[in-house]
């Protein structure tokens, strides 16, 4: 991992619905959190990671930690002030149906999406 302690949000925009959600709170999110397009073509995966795990979930360095899937959605969607959604479906059941639901759509993309190759 990077010595910077900048927040960063790796995103694949090259995923219709993952680029449509990062432009829509990019206003609420720059120049705080450094937003890193892990389908360019110059991309290097932070240290530890690999591209494809990069790929298959989501994660938000909160300057911190790194955060994946889920819990990444949630930490960053904090970071765009969207704090009290954030809460709300950290809650334990809620958490755990956020979690759920989202690894099976992770799982579904990453077979589905002729977009994303390594």
């Amino acid at each position: 991992m990077s010595t910077e302690s900048q927040p960063c949000l790796y995103y694949d925009a090259s995923c219709g619905l993952c680029r449509k959600e990062i432009n829509k709170l990019r206003p609420r999110l720059e120049p705080r959190v450094r937003l890193i397009d892990i389908s360019a073509a110059d991309f290097r995966p932070p240290e530890g990671y690999s591209l494809e795990a990069l790929l298959t979930r989501i994660h938000y360095f909160d300057g911190e930690r790194m955060r994946v899937g889920f819990a990444a959605t949630l930490g960053y969607w904090r970071a765009a002030g969207m704090g009290r959604t954030a809460a709300l479906l950290s809650l334990p059941g809620l958490f755990h149906c956020g979690d759920f639901a989202y690894n099976q759509w992770a799982k579904w993309r990453r077979r589905h999406s002729s977009q994303c190759t390594i």
